[in-house]
């Protein structure tokens, strides 16, 4: 069996990652792939850290488009084949006119959640405005949905599986920039990139706030690399792009803010 203890030592996200192990385990006692729950960014990536030392079982993921969020995974002995189609995923549309009574993410969620399934079982939405949205889920729960969720809000809502060519994501908005720092330093870069000032940007990470690659970081001077995602709850993400030093000494730092 699995090292679980040992490979468990230094994650964050010990209770998720502890299902996924034990699914591992039936991977390999069953030969058979197994699938996990809708996997959050954090969490996703330190199964694929944890996946990535292991030798006896392999990690693909799939959450309905290339950009989500939340995603499935899918873990077979190495000598299984093993492709993101394996996973099993549900568009449903959720219907409704939200012309007025605007309804939020976290409205859509609830309502979901109300029915009295629970949030793995759940990948991303999809908010169309005054339209509605759009819910990935796991494909065992489309008939029970379609039949429980009714209303969103004060809203009545008709709950209908789709086809994956009716995914209506919108791009995120980006806004290039570029700083010139002193140092590679988290508070310094991130108050640049998301426009705020340093001590507040402290703030964030003494709070646990701030993501690093979706680890939590609580050290202002942690040092970015190219190639980081720096993630802060509520107000979106902040990629690290080229680094060059300029003749006075200091980093000039190409960012991509995604709101």
């Amino acid at each position: 069996m699995l090292p679980k203890e040992n490979l468990l030592k230094a994650v964050e996200n010990r209770e998720a990652l502890t299902r996924v192990l034990d699914q591992a385990e039936q991977a390999i006692r069953t030969w058979e792939v197994v699938l996990t729950d809708f996997l959050s960014p954090p969490e996703l990536t330190e199964a694929q850290e944890i996946f990535g030392r292991l030798t006896e079982v392999h990690f693909v993921a799939r959450g309905g488009y290339p950009q989500a969020e939340r995603q499935r995974g899918a873990i077979a002995r190495v000598e299984l084949p093993l492709e993101p189609d394996d996973i099993a995923l549900a568009l449903l549309d959720i219907a409704g006119n939200f012309l007025f009574d605007t309804a939020t993410h976290r409205d859509f969620l609830g309502s979901l959640l109300g029915t009295g399934i629970v949030r793995e079982k759940v990948g991303d939405l999809i908010v169309l405005g005054e339209r509605g949205a759009q819910a990935i889920v796991v494909p065992e729960l489309v008939d029970f949905l379609e039949m429980s969720l009714t209303q969103v809000r004060s809203v009545p809502v008709k709950t209908c599986q789709i086809d994956w060519s009716e995914l209506r994501v919108r791009q995120p908005k980006t806004k290039e920039m570029t700083t010139v720092e002193a140092s590679l330093r988290l508070d310094a870069v991130a108050s640049a990139g998301f426009g705020m000032s340093r001590s507040k940007m402290v703030d964030l990470i003494n709070t646990g706030d701030v993501r690093v690659n979706w680890k939590s970081v609580k050290q202002a001077s942690h040092a970015l690399n190219a190639g980081d995602l720096v993630a802060i709850r509520g107000k979106g993400r902040l990629e690290i792009g080229d680094i060059s030093v300029t003749k006075k000494e200091r980093y000039r730092i190409s960012l991509t803010r995604y709101v």
